[in-house]
């Protein structure tokens, strides 16, 4: 496990990269219990190999107890951990942008510091883009509060069926409707309508993924990666829903059934979302 505050990344030394089949990327402001929950997630997922990087953007230089311990765990399961510092605060783009600077293995999963993982879902995930080698592959997380609220007018679900193809979405365009399906637990109620077999994922078509991505680093870096923060003002959003867009121009993504991923559903910490990237820079 490595700690630092300068933001420039130091490898653990336990593994070699070569050995790593992805980076999975976390930024995180304000959240440090949570990123507790997040990582002991990752310390579920079995049969995969990955190297994780924290990036906050807090200002104290102290990490809590309890995201010290999961990242000893990681290290121990030879998962290296990367803990960083990464100030001051230019931005929600530019903090992804960092990361995915500190990428070193082919596959990227950038993780919200508010999700839970299923054990497999890291697998499912890194199966499914090598199978299909698209630009990327979502596990979009449920919402739990929601269990109960059955909305079969937002559970519209297009599945591919063979190759996943490059797809030109734009804000209001045909296919933005897509994101309603994220909504809530739509998605686990279409999981259960579609009666899956042990083990059995489905890919569909999506407008884009928040929260959990796993990126062709390659494509991602083709597509500008998130370069564009040097366009938005400090407080913007959805610049993850602009490099999907155009990640999915050029190599098309998917999501994928069973998502396996959780929402924490804590109150946002990004409450001025008066610029939203995709309406304001083009696709």
């Amino acid at each position: 496990m490595t700690d630092s505050s300068r933001g420039d990344g130091h490898d653990s030394g336990r593994a070699a990269t070569s050995d790593v089949e992805l980076d999975v990327l976390i930024p995180t402001y304000q959240r440090s219990a949570a990123v507790a929950v997040t990582l002991a997630g990752l310390a579920g997922q079995r049969d995969v190999r990955f190297r994780v990087v924290v990036s906050s953007q807090d200002d104290d230089r102290e990490w809590p107890e309890e995201v010290t311990a999961i990242a000893g765990i990681l290290d121990v399961q030879n998962r290296p951990v990367e803990l960083l510092r990464h100030v001051p605060r230019r931005g929600l783009a530019e903090h992804r942008d960092f990361l995915l600077s500190q990428a070193r293995a082919p596959f990227a999963l950038f993780l919200d510091d508010d999700v839970w993982l299923e054990p497999g879902v890291v697998r499912r995930l890194l199966t499914t883009i090598r199978r299909y080698r698209c630009g990327f592959v979502g596990a979009a997380p449920q919402g739990w509060s929601w269990i109960d609220d059955v909305k079969p007018e937002e559970q519209a679900i297009e599945l591919w069926d063979g190759d996943i193809e490059p797809e030109t979405i734009e804000p209001d365009g045909p296919g933005w409707e897509r994101y309603r399906l994220h909504s809530g637990a739509n998605l686990l109620h279409v999981e259960a309508e579609l009666d899956l077999e042990p083990g059995e994922s489905v890919t569909y078509r999506v407008a884009w993924v928040g929260g959990c991505v796993l990126y062709d680093v390659g494509a991602l870096r083709d597509a500008g990666g998130f370069g564009f923060w040097r366009d938005l003002p400090e407080e913007h959003a959805g610049e993850d829903v602009l490099a999907e867009l155009r990640v999915m121009r050029s190599r098309g993504g998917c999501g994928v059934v069973p998502s396996g991923a959780w929402h924490l559903e804590l109150p946002t910490t990004v409450p001025n979302r008066e610029i939203d990237a995709p309406k304001v820079l083009a696709v």
